[in-house]
């Protein structure tokens, strides 16, 4: 007959809490196994990231001695706060100075426009002189037409009395009329023989004074004139280089030196559509050379002016950004110049951390992908949300100041790191400041979905200046 087996003693309670305890520390263990496997899968991170941001360099504009020195290191500042006072007093006598050459070419302008307004007064006396010239000429060539109309009645009356004196003497032999009357008949046959004589003469004077011969050639009448007289003759032709030299002043220069006097006349009025004098003369003062010449003065004086008022704004130096003040290098007294390092300011918003992952960990990376952001000096305090904005277009060792040269056959394979720039989301510099250059383990949550601009992107689209400026 076979022996029963034999039983295993009961478990004492000692034995059955430990039992009981291996087998809740298992599960515990095998819910945090499985949740660190998935949360693995999930991210990806690496322990070599930090804190960076932007730094201002604060330098002075112009040069001067410091009057005023009203931050230290680690003050916050805010933009427009003052930060250093250079002594104004060089540059507010230039102000004054520029104020006072301002001053001068307004006046000059002023003086610019009188005279112009002179040089229109004489151009417009010219332009009369001129006209009056011609028809001074006009008037003098239809008095030679009336004097030779004069002349042919003269003439006309010394044939009428030529014959009342042949008849007379017919009478006078045949003792008709009396010795009386034949004088009266002589005596009226001289005067007609006079009037003649009289009138030639006039008509000699007024072609003479015209600068023509007393006589035209054999065969022409008498009051033949040059039909252009009234835009040949001396007193038009000097008329007309009064009117040049004074509108010349003006900058009313004529298309050509040929042009007639009434041509030129004519060209003058062409210059308003209208014809209206008083609109040319008034284009003709805003474009005379003197004012332009002188309202560019003013100008000039106006720029200069401006630009020494600018250099006293730039005697006060202040914040260009918020931020905190770090390595403050200036002291009253000390002699500035143009560009010289004063201190930097650190800005506090524009935050952002340089991740530099592995070139294996960059194919699950995109732009826009989530991030959770471990601080080394706040610990499980505090975690940071952030979100990937962009990859930097080269590894660390090609952006360095001596990049090796693997061409020369020593190479050795190693694995590479990108600088990944992850922007932080909600932060508050109030709440919890992050320091420049802290130390960041930041978590990527691959298989969240990307989001934001250029969301699943490799590179960001193309900025435009426009959108730099405003960022």
């Amino acid at each position: 007959m076979n022996a029963a087996p034999p039983t295993k003693p009961p478990l004492t309670p000692k034995q059955k809490a430990l039992r009981i305890g291996g087998g809740i520390v298992g599960v515990i263990a095998l819910f945090f196994g499985v949740k660190l496997v998935l949360h693995t899968m999930r991210t990806v991170s690496t322990d070599d990231a930090y804190v960076n941001s932007y730094v201002t360099f604060v330098a002075p504009r112009v040069a001067g001695q410091v009057t005023q020195v009203l931050v230290e290191d680690n003050n916050r500042v805010k933009k427009g706060d003052v930060l250093v006072r250079i002594d104004p007093e060089p540059y507010q006598i230039q102000v004054a100075q520029k104020q006072a050459a301002l001053d001068v070419a307004e006046a000059d302008l002023e003086l610019a426009k009188a005279n112009t307004q002179a040089l229109i007064a004489q151009t417009r006396g010219d332009r009369f002189k001129l006209e009056h010239s011609m028809q001074t000429v006009d008037d003098a060539i239809a008095q030679i037409r009336q004097r030779v109309a004069t002349l042919e009645k003269e003439r006309s009356t010394l044939v009428l009395a030529q014959e009342d004196f042949r008849r007379a003497q017919e009478l006078f032999q045949t003792k008709v009329i009396s010795q009386q009357e034949m004088d009266q008949k002589q005596e009226a046959l001289g005067v007609a023989a006079s009037s003649v004589n009289e009138a030639l003469e006039n008509l000699h004077e007024s072609r003479v004074a015209l600068g023509l011969p007393a006589e035209p050639a054999a065969g022409h009448p008498l009051d033949e004139v040059p039909p252009d007289l009234d835009q040949t003759y001396s007193s038009v032709r000097e008329s007309l280089a009064d009117l040049l030299q004074s509108a010349a002043q003006l900058g009313i220069a004529p298309s050509s030196l040929e042009l007639t006097p009434e041509q030129v006349v004519t060209k003058f009025l062409h210059r308003d559509p209208a014809g209206n004098i008083d609109h040319i003369y008034a284009h003709i003062l805003q474009d005379a050379p003197a004012i332009r010449q002188a309202q560019a003065a003013v100008e000039q004086a106006q720029h200069d002016l401006d630009a020494a008022k600018l250099d006293l704004s730039y005697t006060t130096i202040v914040s260009d950004i918020d931020g905190l003040v770090t390595r403050r290098n200036v002291n009253p007294g000390d002699y500035l110049q143009v560009g010289q390092s004063l201190m930097a300011v650190r800005s506090l918003d524009e935050i952002w951390v340089d991740a530099n992952f592995k070139e294996t960990q960059l194919g699950d990376l995109r732009i826009g992908q989530p991030v959770t952001l471990h601080v080394d000096m706040y610990g499980n305090a505090h975690v940071f949300q952030g979100r990937i904005s962009g990859f930097t277009m080269g590894t660390g060792s090609t952006l360095a100041l001596l990049p090796p040269e693997n061409a020369t056959g020593n190479f050795v394979k190693v694995v590479q790191r990108l600088p990944v720039r992850i922007d932080l989301v909600n932060y508050n510099p109030d709440l919890a400041p992050l320091f420049v250059g802290t130390s960041v383990e930041p978590e990527v949550h691959i298989k969240d979905k990307p989001t934001g601009p250029n969301a699943g992107r490799y590179l960001q689209t193309s900025a435009s200046p426009q959108q730099v400026s405003q960022q």
